[in-house]
């Protein structure tokens, strides 16, 4: 049996496998991974969050320019998903249903890929995954 070892391929190869599962998803209800993330964001952040914060946790996790994540912001707003209370911008209830239907489909899809890896392996490839982003976000900061 060969052992494969973690690296940048192995990585890239099951991030790319899994967001193509993610994007068969999202492409049903017609909506973009940068719009999932900052919808995700806002619920995660109890339904509401300021514009900033949530340009920046875009940005920040994405690896992406202020632009694309006010980008995808803007048309949330525009097509009625955040509600833009000034500064802070609000789930509407469609905006709730639809991070619901994603979020429901997204577990589908992880109980799926992960239910029968044993506890022990998930939670080191989590330890080993940490310390690699966090290496790679220090890099990214020191230039």
């Amino acid at each position: 049996m060969t052992t494969t070892t973690v690296d940048g391929r192995i990585i890239g190869q099951a991030h790319y496998a899994t967001r193509a599962l993610l994007e068969s998803l999202l492409a049903r209800s017609g909506t973009t991974f940068h719009q999932a993330v900052a919808l995700n964001a806002t619920a995660d952040s109890g339904g509401a969050t300021e514009r900033a914060r949530l340009t920046d946790r875009m940005t920040g996790t994405l690896k992406t320019d202020a632009e694309t994540a006010g980008a995808a912001i803007d048309s949330l707003v525009a097509d009625g998903l955040l509600a833009d209370a000034g500064s802070r911008l609000e789930l509407t209830a469609s905006g709730r249903a639809l991070h619901d239907g994603i979020r429901t489909g997204t577990a589908g899809i992880t109980a799926r890929l992960y239910a029968d890896l044993p506890a022990e392996d998930l939670a080191a490839a989590g330890r080993v995954l940490t310390v690699v982003t966090e290496r790679a976000n220090a890099a990214l900061a020191a230039g």
